[in-house]
């Protein structure tokens, strides 16, 4: 193992690998060997979202610890429980990739070293420049570029890839996500959460990689609800927050 990736190597149990999967089967061993090669210590959870194929089992086999959720949550919903265990577990940092493959376990310790040097709550995995992905649909690559127009303004700042999945959170963030986190297409909406609570991001540059199998529930049907349901999350949470803020105000605020 490299110097960098022993660096990634959690100490006291610090830190934890989620990966959330529904139906990866055809990816997810390679998924979890792959990581438990380059960081033997640290802890995998595979939080499987009610597959009806056979991810979990593979997984198990595979050296990973599963959670086998009672029903389909979706995305966010596994994302937020594996943020929960996580934080009640005492842990420091998590650390997420997804169960197809894309993203690339070496790119770690990247991750976790911006994470530590720059005090930043979340550090994001991003697509390096000139590489987007030719399988994504037209619309959804139109909503994208949309989101980064509209994400520009409220977050103050360019946002290079809002739908990565691959980020590593503190456990500040880790408090707030068990908490408060988007239940469907959750990656855009919550840098709204992160950028209302004050919080930071760091973007990464990482090279993404194809599937190894399966395929994206994001189909071309569903990337125009894609849109308009990130487009209405973002604005409550917007008008959620602002709402929380003027509420506490009202509240300190001395009485005559």
């Amino acid at each position: 193992m490299s110097p960098e990736a022993r660096s990634a190597e959690p100490g006291g149990g610090t830190a934890v690998l989620l990966i959330p999967a529904y139906n990866e089967s055809a990816a997810i061993r390679t998924v979890v060997l792959e990581a438990r090669a380059l960081f033997p210590s640290l802890r995998i959870l595979v939080l499987d979202d009610c597959s009806i194929d056979d991810t979990a089992a593979i997984a198990e086999a595979a050296g990973a610890e599963v959670v086998r959720l009672p029903c389909h949550l979706g995305l966010g919903g596994c994302i937020q429980t594996g943020y929960r265990m996580v934080y009640e577990m005492g842990g420091q940092t998590a650390v997420r990739i997804d169960g197809d493959g894309q993203h690339n376990p070496a790119d770690i310790p990247r991750l976790l070293e911006r994470l530590q040097a720059t005090g930043c709550e979340m550090a994001i995995g991003v697509r390096e420049e000139g590489t987007q992905s030719t399988s994504t649909g037209l619309i959804r690559r139109i909503g994208i570029a949309f989101f980064k127009l509209l994400l520009r303004p409220i977050l103050g700042r360019r946002v290079t890839d809002p739908t990565s999945g691959f980020v590593a959170v503190n456990r500040r963030a880790l408090q707030v996500f068990s908490q408060n986190f988007p239940l469907e297409y959750p990656e855009i909406e919550t840098l709204v959460v992160l950028q209302r609570r004050a919080f930071r991001f760091e973007e990464v540059p990482v090279r993404m990689r194809p599937r190894l199998g399966g395929r994206s529930s994001i189909t071309a049907k569903r990337s125009m609800y894609f849109v308009v349901h990130v487009l209405l999350g973002v604005l409550v949470n917007i008008l959620r927050l602002d709402a929380w803020r003027w509420l506490g105000k009202r509240r300190a605020a001395p009485r005559g």
